[in-house]
């Protein structure tokens, strides 16, 4: 494993009981360690021909801005409701511990257009498809997906090919 993957630390019970929660946030606060995970997850898409990185709230935001500045595209928020001004898309889609909804802007990209949807952790893969599904709505094309951490045990790849080819910088 890469070194920035020592700096991930487990938060059990949250944010339910049951869950443990990869927290990604002393990644985040150290420079080194920060820049090779971008790096990691900036490394399959290089030379991809791409107009945008989607990043969805709110981890992946941090993760999906710093990967667009590497790869030198767009960033388009997805967001939790209510956030975004103007007119959205929404969706709702299932967690491991319930019920979520996700917005986009309706008019955050054009039709054709080539992006990469991102978040932090995939563990059930609900957050992710749902953020591919709001792109989709768009016309956009997904080239792919990527997650800075795969928690591997809980097999949600096995089910994911099928909707956008999948890099994740780490497996557990």
């Amino acid at each position: 494993m890469p070194a920035w993957t020592d700096l991930l630390r487990d938060i059990p019970d949250f944010p339910k009981p049951g869950i443990l929660f990869k927290d990604i946030t002393p990644v985040l606060a150290d420079a080194e360690a920060f820049a090779g995970a971008i790096a990691a997850m900036a490394e399959p898409w290089r030379g991809v021909a791409l107009d945008a990185v989607v990043g969805i709230e709110a981890r992946g935001f941090i993760l999906g801005a710093a990967l667009a500045r590497e790869l030198d595209v767009g960033f388009v928020p997805v967001r939790k409701p209510g956030k975004l001004p103007g007119h959205t898309l929404s969706l709702e889609y299932g967690l491991e511990y319930g019920r979520d909804r996700l917005e986009i802007h309706a008019d955050a990209m054009p039709a054709g257009a080539r992006v990469i949807v991102i978040d932090d952790v995939l563990a059930t893969g609900g957050t992710l498809k749902a953020g591919v599904q709001l792109v989709e709505q768009q016309g956009a094309v997904v080239v792919g997906t990527g997650v800075l951490v795969e928690l591997g045990f809980l097999h949600a790849r096995d089910a994911w090919e099928h909707v956008a080819p999948l890099h994740a910088a780490a497996v557990y």
